[in-house]
């Protein structure tokens, strides 16, 4: 079928809704997260289930094409090995510290992550950018401090957990954006879930706690669906859109987490942390708005 004008101007609209049920898929498997972490589940076995099912969902769509060594195979296997652990360790922690704070605080400060990989491009990767990235940096750390209020009767330990989290995520960003085109994607599905399945199973097996009901059975599997199909969606949707046009429906996320936070556990978020929250969107809507210029 030919393209059309306007078949063609759909297709960043695809791309925008991909990015937002990809966001709404994660959101549900931190909320199933958050469920279990609070019923006593330990963070080892979330984050295992979390990776298993997607290693499961990964080797299935891999080996569609053949269980030859050759599917697997990959010429950068320490970049993909390095990224997947990355992301595994920041899972670890966000499920770890949920169980101690809210995910409207969680979220908030997981998202600047967009601000810390700015600022390693600055200071560590000393690329040149001008007065507009420098203060989007200035404001988004300062919405993260905000949040945290390390000098306030609020503050918990964990929130520094989360803060290495944002900058795990910064970090898996840059290595995705490394590899992208030259790692299939599917493959580096394959090697996320594996590792991850590999790294946690020793921790999982020693931590088990066995739910009390089916319910609770049936979220610890549903972690590793949502986490593949989040993924699955947020890699095809740059394939209708441009990262320009994706990257401000990422915050979505942080609009899912505080409905989720408000249904299922009657938190609502306080002023301070949707004044961190608001600036920390700030920070990442003018770098996006800097990079599209």
């Amino acid at each position: 079928m030919p393209v059309t004008a306007s078949s063609t101007a759909d297709l960043p609209r695809l791309g925008i809704l991909m990015m937002l049920l990809a966001w709404l898929a994660f959101s549900i498997v931190d909320l199933g997260a958050k469920w279990l972490a609070v019923a006593g589940i330990p963070a080892f076995q979330l984050a295992f289930m979390r990776y298993a099912g997607h290693f499961v969902i990964s080797l299935g769509v891999v080996a569609k094409g053949g269980l030859g060594l050759r599917r697997f195979q990959t010429d950068h296997p320490w970049q993909v090995i390095s990224r997947a652990l990355l992301l595994v360790s920041a899972t670890v922690f966000n499920f770890y510290v949920l169980q101690f704070l809210s995910l409207a605080i969680v979220s908030a400060i997981m998202f600047s992550s967009p601000v810390i990989v700015c600022f390693l491009t600055v200071f560590v990767l000393k690329e040149k950018v001008g007065p507009w990235r420098i203060g989007a940096i200035i404001l988004g750390f300062l919405g993260v401090l905000i949040i945290l209020r390390p000098f306030g009767t609020v503050f918990h330990p964990a929130m520094l957990l989360i803060v290495y989290n944002a900058t795990a995520l910064a970090l898996y960003s840059i290595m995705t954006r490394k590899l992208s085109g030259v790692v299939a994607v599917d493959t580096m599905q394959f090697y996320l879930g594996l590792t991850g399945t590999i790294v946690l199973l020793p921790f999982a097996l020693w931590f088990w706690v066995q739910p009390d009901n089916i319910g609770g059975v049936l979220i610890l599997i549903a972690l590793g669906v949502f986490g593949w199909v989040g993924h699955q969606l947020l890699t095809n949707a740059h394939r209708f859109g441009t990262a320009n046009q994706l990257m401000p429906f990422t915050y979505s996320y942080l609009i899912y987490m505080a409905i989720w936070g408000y249904l299922v556990f009657g938190t609502v978020p306080d002023a301070r942390t949707l004044t961190g929250a608001a600036l920390i969107m700030s920070a990442g809507l003018i770098i996006w708005k800097r990079e599209k210029a």
